[in-house]
């Protein structure tokens, strides 16, 4: 998202604090212990969030620009790092990705994965999709080994992602051992480390990838100590805190070094709104919906997702979200009056 958005987005929470907070679906709830100059201003106690976010809204074709509203001529893109004349096929992908659209995303990185060994940002960014996919088409019931065995689209997809995964470990391996010193690489193997971590322990309920959980976290960490703003490792960091800590038994916690919930949320919390290029905050901001969701902290995670439907509003999932909250809602209401 733009900084302009995201300045935006700021001041509409600001607002919606002063008004007195959100409800789990984005509504502003209207203080009732300030003063009121006129009786009749008891009447209105609920206000929708679209309205605290209009400036917003009606700003977005100025603070934000999608692929749908990159025009001809010598219009130049307000988003960092992204030129909308000349779009690549990764940043292709990349909007297919932030777009829950993750088959698009997978078929459109092959290429550039594949051709280019040098590209480890589109095999990264092709795990990832293959990983979501098969997440995806297993839902969500705790019985993985059964929602596999029920899972027809899902032996092909592994096999995709396990050769795309050994494709990059084998180039990145082989660029560190020339250039020991790149960080981006070194990122980019934690990274692709982490995607095969969590789908076998996540996802297909597998208990292994412990080499390629420890090459991920002291990758990531020796990025961090070189380059402690370095916002892409930040956020992979603080998932691993996170998920140690909330996922894994006590044993198994300390076997992994060790999580720390407060401080994987507070590294995301501080990624989503530090300066960057227009995907690595998407990356940042999306991390800290999925935390909202996961700690139950629905008013902001409704509000999280409002302002990336700005950006990504053929995101499916995001919608789905929202509409389930409003529905959970409303059906509480209708329960508090019976």
């Amino acid at each position: 998202m733009t900084d302009r958005a995201l300045a935006m987005f700021t001041t509409a929470q600001a607002a919606a604090r002063g008004l007195g907070g959100l409800n789990s679906c984005g509504r502003v709830l209207l203080r009732t212990d300030a003063p009121l100059n006129r009786q009749s201003d008891q009447v209105v106690l609920l206000q929708d969030l679209k309205g605290v976010l209009v400036t917003l809204v009606s700003a977005a074709a100025l603070a934000v620009v999608s692929p749908a509203a990159l025009g001809a001529g010598d219009q130049s893109s307000s988003l960092p790092g992204l030129d909308p004349r000349r779009p690549s096929v990764l940043d292709d992908a990349r909007w297919a990705f932030y777009s829950a659209r993750y088959e698009s995303a997978a078929a459109l990185a092959r290429d550039p994965c594949v051709a280019d060994i040098d590209s480890l940002a589109a095999c990264e960014l092709r795990t990832a999709a293959l990983l979501l996919q098969i997440r995806r088409a297993m839902g969500d019931s705790p019985d993985t080994d059964a929602s596999w065995k029920r899972c027809i689209a899902c032996p092909p997809l592994l096999a995709a992602f396990d050769a795309t995964l050994a494709h990059a470990q084998a180039g990145a391996r082989a660029r560190l051992r020339a250039a020991p010193q790149d960080d981006e690489t070194l990122f980019l193997l934690g990274k692709l480390d982490l995607n095969y971590v969590w789908l076998q322990l996540g996802t297909l309920g597998h208990r292994t990838g412990w080499a390629e959980y420890w090459e991920a976290r002291r990758s990531l960490d020796t990025v961090l100590t070189r380059q402690p703003t370095h916002v892409r490792a930040r956020v992979a960091r603080g998932w691993i805190d996170y998920i140690v800590d909330t996922k894994m038994r006590r044993g198994t916690r300390w076997l992994l070094g060790g999580g720390n919930k407060t401080r994987g949320l507070a590294a995301i919390r501080s990624a989503a709104v530090t300066d960057a290029d227009f995907f690595t905050r998407a990356e940042a901001v999306f991390a800290l919906w999925d935390m909202q969701v996961r700690e139950r902290d629905f008013a902001g995670a409704v509000t999280t997702a409002h302002l990336l439907l700005i950006d990504f509003p053929d995101n499916q999932d995001l919608k789905r979200f929202i509409d389930q909250r409003r529905l959970n809602e409303a059906t509480a209401a209708a329960a508090s009056t019976n």
